[in-house]
């Protein structure tokens, strides 16, 4: 059987080129014998079935608003990032329609605020690394921002990072961090932090977060009047994102409330809303995953290694080794077109690091179970 997207780059014509940035995961609507999603950096487990079935509960009650000041599942929230002392917190967090409105919230919010100082042309700067996830700095041009080049060492008016950095795996443990924003940020600046992908670093995640710096963040805010934001999407780690769940953790309740005095009301759906109510009680599914995770990893990187090309060609596997994929280089822009082509034939695609990111020799593989990335090595035996 064939696939319907063969000549179709990666998908792109679900996007609209001249007014989105392109992102992965849509090529299941063209396959014919799709088996797997290897594009998106899902957890391997799939949706957690509890919160599944809580959010098509919720389904029963689409006649009715959610609730506006999206409680209970704000609180749920909370105690999930905050075990100890969430009431202290809570009034810093802020739930949206994905990641993805919270980061326009934001910019839209620092361009105010640098426009107010008299600034016109107000700087954006991301990285360290060389690529990252592009919403970011979407956002920021689009709202007018000056644009530098992530090895630039001037001091930028707003600075985002996504930590660890989807794609490239990267990752910068708590005090490199740190050092890196104080580093970067112009004073009255603002920062976006993307811990995204840090969930899967163990079950002692919060200690190499920023979830629990809220005095780091202070200490900016105080000093140099620059304010931290930290970023989630949940539609990672917990498998959703058809759902769109994301959320903000701002320096203090204030800043939280003027980004909600701009946030259109009800943006999160009543079915997310129960689905995150229900999802952070899930023990079980988080310890599967942090238990597995980087087996599975460990896995995939150790059958790529007998593809023939991987010596031969010198292919090189990024990223550390609790991520839920494998930023794989394999050094040549046909070979790489010619591994992605071959994976959606097989109804397994990956993500291309072309289009996007403009990482010609590179492809993204998600981590999954064995018989499924069983799948992917043998369609790729020829390469």
């Amino acid at each position: 059987m064939t696939s319907k997207a063969s000549n179709n780059n990666s998908g792109n014509n679900t996007w609209d080129s001249k007014t989105q940035t392109f992102h992965g995961g849509q090529e299941h609507f063209f396959i014919d014998n799709f088996v797997e999603d290897f594009s998106v950096t899902t957890n391997y487990l799939g949706t957690p079935k509890k919160a599944l079935e809580a959010a098509r509960i919720a389904m029963g009650q689409i006649h009715h608003y959610p609730a506006a000041n999206q409680e209970p599942a704000k609180s749920r929230l909370a105690e999930f990032l905050w075990p100890k002392n969430f009431a202290e917190h809570h009034g810093r967090l802020l739930m949206g329609n994905g990641a993805s409105e919270l980061i326009d919230l934001v910019v839209r919010k620092a361009l105010d605020q640098a426009r107010e100082r008299g600034i016109k042309n107000p700087t954006w700067k991301g990285g360290p690394w060389n690529v990252q996830y592009q919403e970011y700095q979407r956002s920021a041009a689009t709202n007018g921002f000056k644009i530098l080049d992530p090895s630039s060492k001037e001091r930028a008016d707003m600075i985002c990072i996504v930590n660890p950095c989807n794609p490239t795996g990267d990752y910068l443990p708590i005090e490199e961090i740190k050092g890196w924003l104080e580093q970067n940020v112009a004073p009255k600046g603002t920062v976006m932090v993307d811990e995204s992908m840090q969930l899967w670093h163990s079950a002692d995640f919060r200690a190499d977060s920023l979830i629990n710096q809220h005095e780091f963040m202070l200490s900016m805010l105080e000093r140099d009047q620059v304010s931290v934001h930290v970023m989630h999407s949940w539609t990672k780690i917990w498998s959703c994102t058809g759902l769109r769940v994301g959320s903000v953790i701002c320096p203090t309740a204030q800043h939280c409330e003027a980004l909600k005095k701009i946030q259109v009301p009800w943006s999160v759906n009543g079915p997310a809303l129960k689905f995150v109510e229900a999802v952070v009680k899930d023990d079980e599914y988080l310890n599967k995953t942090w238990e597995n995770t980087s087996r599975l990893r460990a896995h995939l990187i150790s059958e790529l290694e007998k593809i023939k090309g991987f010596k031969q060609q010198g292919w090189v596997c990024h990223g550390e080794p609790f991520l839920s994929w494998v930023w794989l280089d394999v050094r040549s822009d046909e070979v790489a077109t010619k591994a992605v082509d071959l994976a959606r034939a097989a109804g397994v695609p990956v993500r291309s690091g072309k289009p996007g990111y403009g990482c010609n020799t590179f492809v993204r593989i998600a981590v999954r179970e064995e018989h499924q990335a069983a799948i992917l090595i043998s369609a790729w035996a020829s390469l």
